[in-house]
């Protein structure tokens, strides 16, 4: 049964501090480690190479610019899902929580603690059940392994179930752990970056020359192909605005937290990237399936593997704590506006969380490990993620007409020019994705639209009660 009175909501406790650690480490998780390799094979010229990170990188500041003015303004639980009901009205509302449940934050929370479980298997021989166990589908359902890869897949689900437990316990608790594995994660790339400049190893001629037209010959074309990796590399930078109930003083925090935590990400992400280029040519680096690997290999010879692996473990096991903790908020005010399982919208009487969202939200992620499908998936949603992001950039413009008196403790500045370029890149994204991937990015709106019959559900539940 639901507490009443104050006991019931939950409580703010996360500081500046928090809010810039949640950001920095839901953007850095394995993508610096592993996407420079489609950037340099895509664009195969320093500069460019630079160039497509900062690119990116100033786009999602646009992005960050643009949503902290609508995150101070509503400063709920929920973040973009508060976001665009207000804006939008209940069923873009719904669709966005809907997508981000069934695969594109679940799905998410399953790839990226996949990948800390498969980097664990360098130091500890994970377990498997034979080819003939391991071959077993389940029936009338399509190619679902659930016993592949078993030691992998438990490990996975194990790191769900922890960070769930970590973050059932307190949002400040919580957010301490955060702290402590994004310090832990920037000090990691920080020594990569050290390293690589001072150990002799390297050489400034690989940054030469550092202008030209890439191989391909199309200078929109490759640099649109490789912003698509460094994208997903720095996706992430919007989930604070999930914790908008629970950060002090929000109109002020929420802004300064989204900005300052992206300029430093983009600042590791480019010093990283050319720390990477210094040691090892381009047409190295667009060759190597594990750049940084590869780079500390050569900083210091047949450590590299093991170096990274447990670099990438931390950074992994942050991101998938930051993003366990801020996404089963959406579904917590999806909940309390009766548009999901009513049990999800309860706070936990003396931990004041949303336990039984974190609880559901865990098991569904553990359920998508156990499918082996969750990145098939997630690549044909990953493009809808982008129409949410333009719909929240119109936000901007759609509120300021709404509420023209409101008090706003921050204003995107050069209005209306950032959201403009904001939403016309994300909007480019899109169209780029259906005109070149065109069948995933089918598959992808049906599992968005597939939303509207529970949306329709919900409302006549509402209309009953």
């Amino acid at each position: 049964m639901p507490h009443q009175g104050h006991e019931t909501s939950l409580a703010r406790r996360l500081t500046l501090t928090n809010g810039i650690m949640v950001v920095i480490g839901s953007i850095i998780g394995s993508g610096i480690f592993l996407t420079p390799q489609n950037v340099a094979a895509n664009v195969d010229v320093p500069g460019l190479m630079i160039g497509v990170w900062i690119l990116t990188g100033l786009l999602t500041l646009a992005g960050a610019l643009t949503n902290a003015e609508v995150a101070s303004l509503i400063p709920e639980a929920g973040g973009q899902y508060v976001f665009f009901r207000v804006t939008f009205g209940q069923l873009t509302a719904f669709l966005y929580g809907w997508t981000t449940f069934i695969v594109y934050q679940t799905g998410s929370i399953a790839a990226i603690a996949v990948a800390f479980a498969k980097y664990l298997g360098y130091f500890v021989d994970l377990p498997n059940l034979g080819p003939e166990l391991e071959a077993w589908q389940l029936p009338l359902i399509g190619n679902i392994f659930p016993l592949k890869d078993i030691g992998v897949t438990m490990v996975a689900i194990g790191a769900i179930i922890t960070v769930t437990t970590i973050n059932y316990f307190g949002v400040q608790f919580g957010g301490m752990i955060q702290n402590v594995f994004t310090i832990l994660k920037v000090i990691a790339i920080g020594a990569i970056i050290v390293l690589a400049f001072s150990s002799g190893k390297g050489s400034v001629d690989n940054f030469f020359p550092l202008w030209g037209m890439p191989s391909s010959g199309s200078l929109m074309a490759a640099v649109g192909v490789a912003m698509i990796a460094t994208l997903w590399s720095y996706d992430g930078w919007n989930s604070l605005t999930y914790l908008a109930g629970e950060v002090i003083e929000p109109q002020k925090n929420i802004p300064r937290a989204l900005i300052l935590g992206t300029l430093v990400v983009i600042l590791i992400y480019v010093t990283t990237n050319m720390a990477y280029l210094y040691i090892l040519p381009i047409g190295q680096i667009a060759q190597s399936k594990l750049v940084a690997a590869d780079v500390m290999n050569v900083i210091y010879y047949g450590w590299g593997g093991a170096i990274i692996s447990a670099m990438v473990m931390i950074s992994t096991f942050g991101t998938v704590n930051a993003t366990s903790m801020t996404t089963a908020r959406v579904f917590y005010a999806m909940a309390k506006d009766r548009m999901f399982f009513r049990k999800m919208g309860e706070v936990h009487p003396k931990f004041r969380t949303p336990a039984k969202s974190l609880v559901i939200q865990g098991t569904w992620a553990s359920i998508l490990c156990l499918t082996g499908t969750y990145d098939q998936i997630f690549t044909y949603v990953i493009f809808a993620g982008w129409i949410f992001y333009a719909l929240g950039g119109a936000a901007v413009f759609i509120l300021r007409s709404k509420q023209p008196d409101a008090e706003r403790a921050y204003k995107v500045p050069l209005y209306p020019v950032i959201p403009i370029i904001f939403i016309t890149v994300a909007t480019w994204f899109v169209y780029n994705t259906i005109v070149e991937q065109t069948a995933d990015s089918m598959v992808g709106l049906f599992l968005v639209v597939a939303g509207i019959p529970f949306y329709l559900y919900w409302q006549k539940q509402i209309k009953n009660a």
